[in-house]
C-alpha cells in the first residue's frame, strides 16, 4: 500500500514515519528544499523523542521516502493526507491557504483515484472546500476522476506522539462512502491491535471533534488554575482539592493539574478557531471564551508573585528560569508561558538567566539576546536572587540544596508547575511559591 503524506512538520512526520513503521511505502512531500534533503541525511527538524531513530530505520528499510515533488510522490497512491500548517488568522480563525493550495495541486497532478484525507487541523467544512478545489483543478484538465474527501484528525501529545499514534485511545475518520472507508480502514489495521476502536462518522462530525476534544482538556486546565487562584486567597491547598476531586471517575485525574497556563500548538489555537466559528455561526462559546481569558491571566500570575515579593526592588533582580518549552518532551515554544512571562519580567528591568533541555536555540530565535542561555541547570542559578521554573522537565525534581545555597543570592523559589514539597523548602531555610498554595517561608 502506498501513501503520500504533504507538510513534513509535527503532524506530518510523525505520521508518516508511524505508517512506514507498519510497512506501509510513505512518501512525505515539503515544498522546503533543505528541510527535504535534511530529512534524507536523517536531521530531525523536531525534537520528538524516539522519532530520529524512528526516520532513520524506516528510511534505511525503504519504506519511508521525502520528496519535494507531490506530482511524483501521488503516483499509484491510495491516498494523500493534507497535513501543512493552519496558523491562526488575524481574527484568531485558521488560516486554510496552505490546505487549499494542496488541494489544488493534487487536482492538477493526480491520475487515479484517490482518498484525499485532511490531517491538519482545519475548521468544520474544510472538507467542502478542499472538495470544490481538487474539481476545479479537475475541470480545467478537463478530466473526470473519482476520487473522496475525508476527515482524520491527529491526537498525538507533543513528547509522547510515536506511542499515541502507535497505540491510539482511538481513530476517528469522517468519511461518506464505503470506497473511503474500506481504504482507510485496511490503513489502520495494524493500529487497533490495542482493542480500542476506530470511528467512522459523517466529515463534519469528524471536523467538529477534534476542536471539540482539545477545548475540553483546555477547558479543565483553565478551570483548575480558577481553582487553584481562589484556593490561594481563601487558604486551602489546591494539591489537595485536585485528589479529592480526581478520584471521582466522572473528572478524573488528567489535565486538573494547575500550573502557569497552557500554551503549545493546538490548545490556544484550536480554542480561538472554535470561538471563531461559533460567532461565524451566531452561536457565542462563552465557557470557551472565558477558558481563553483564564489562561492568558493565569500566565502572569507567575510574575505577579516575584512583583510582590521582590516590591520596589525588583529592577536589577537577576533570576533564574528551568525550563522554556511549554511542556516537558519538546522543544515546541508556541504559545509558551515563559514567553509572556520573560516578557513581563523584561519589562520591570530584571535580568534572566534560563536553561532548558532542549528549547534554548527555539527560545533564542523568539526571544533573541535579551536574555542569558545557559548550558546547564545549575549554572542557570549563579549570583541570581530567585529561582523561577516554568516547565516541569524530569531532571528539575529532585534539588540539590547545597549547590542551590552555594549559588544563589536569596534562596527563594518560584514554582510555576507545584513540583516541589514545601515542608521539605521550609526546612532548607528557602522562601517558596507555588500555584494554588499559601507562601511558605522559613
Amino acid at each position: 500500500m502506498r501513501i503520500a503524506i504533504v507538510g513534513t512538520g509535527y503532524v506530518g512526520l510523525v505520521s508518516g514515519t508511524c505508517f512506514a513503521e507498519t510497512g506501509i511505502s510513505v512518501t512525505c512531500v515539503d515544498i522546503d528544499q533543505k528541510k527535504i534533503e535534511d530529512l534524507k541525511q536523517g536531521i530531525i527538524p523536531i525534537y520528538e523523542p524516539g522519532l530520529e531513530n524512528m526516520v532513520k530505520n524506516n528510511v534505511e528499510k525503504d519504506r519511508l521516502f521525502f520528496s519535494t515533488s507531490l506530482k511524483d510522490s501521488i503516483v499509484d497512491c491510495e491516498a494523500v493526507f493534507i497535513a501543512v500548517g493552519t496558523p491562526p488568522d488575524e481574527d484568531g480563525s485558521a488560516d486554510l491557504q496552505y490546505v487549499l493550495a494542496v488541494a489544488d495541486e493534487i487536482g492538477r497532478y493526480m491520475q487515479n483515484y484517490l482518498v484525499i484525507a485532511t490531517k491538519s487541523t482545519v475548521p468544520i467544512k474544510t472538507a467542502e472546500k478542499v472538495r470544490k478545489q481538487v474539481d476545479a483543478a479537475l475541470k480545467k484538465r478537463k478530466l473526470k476522476l473519482d476520487f473522496d474527501v475525508a476527515s482524520n484528525p491527529e491526537f498525538l501529545k507533543e513528547g509522547d506522539a510515536i506511542n499515541d499514534f502507535l497505540k491510539p485511545d482511538r481513530i476517528v475518520i469522517g468519511i461518506d462512502s464505503e470506497r473511503a472507508e474500506k481504504i482507510m480502514q485496511r490503513l489502520y489495521k495494524p493500529f487497533l491491535l490495542n482493542g480500542h476502536p476506530l470511528i467512522f462518522m459523517d466529515i463534519t462530525s469528524a471536523e467538529m471533534t477534534k476542536y471539540a476534544a482539545n477545548s475540553m482538556l483546555a477547558t479543565k486546565i483553565s478551570f483548575m488554575n480558577d481553582i487553584a487562584n481562589l484556593c490561594e486567597i481563601v487558604g486551602a491547598d489546591v494539591n489537595m482539592v485536585r485528589k479529592g476531586i480526581g478520584s471521582d471517575t466522572r473528572i478524573g485525574n488528567k489535565f486538573i493539574y494547575p500550573g502557569a497556563g497552557y500554551g503549545g500548538s493546538c490548545f490556544p489555537k484550536d480554542v480561538k478557531a472554535l470561538i471563531k466559528t461559533g460567532d461565524k455561526y451566531n452561536h457565542s462559546l462563552e465557557i470557551l471564551k472565558a477558558v481563553e481569558a483564564v489562561n492568558e491571566n493565569q500566565k502572569l500570575v507567575i510574575p505577579a508573585k516575584i512583583k510582590a515579593h521582590y516590591g520596589d526592588k525588583l529592577k536589577g533582580k537577576k533570576l533564574g528560569i528551568w525550563g522554556l518549552s511549554f511542556k516537558p518532551q519538546t522543544d515546541d515554544m508556541r504559545e509558551a508561558p515563559a514567553i509572556k512571562i520573560i516578557e513581563e519580567l523584561l519589562k520591570h528591568g530584571v535580568q534572566i538567566k534560563a536553561y532548558d533541555p532542549v528549547a534554548n536555540k527555539e527560545a533564542k530565535r523568539r526571544i533573541g539576546d535579551r536574555i542569558e542561555y545557559c548550558d546547564d541547570k545549575y549554572e542557570a542559578l549563579i549570583e541570581t536572587d530567585g529561582l523561577v521554573v516554568i516547565t516541569e522537565w524530569q531532571e528539575f525534581r529532585v534539588l540539590n540544596y547545597r549547590v542551590l545555597e552555594k549559588l544563589m543570592h536569596e534562596k527563594v523559589i518560584f514554582d510555576g508547575r507545584n513540583i516541589y514539597d514545601p515542608e521539605e523548602l521550609v526546612e532548607y531555610g528557602f522562601t517558596y511559591y507555588s500555584i494554588g498554595r499559601h507562601p511558605i517561608k522559613p
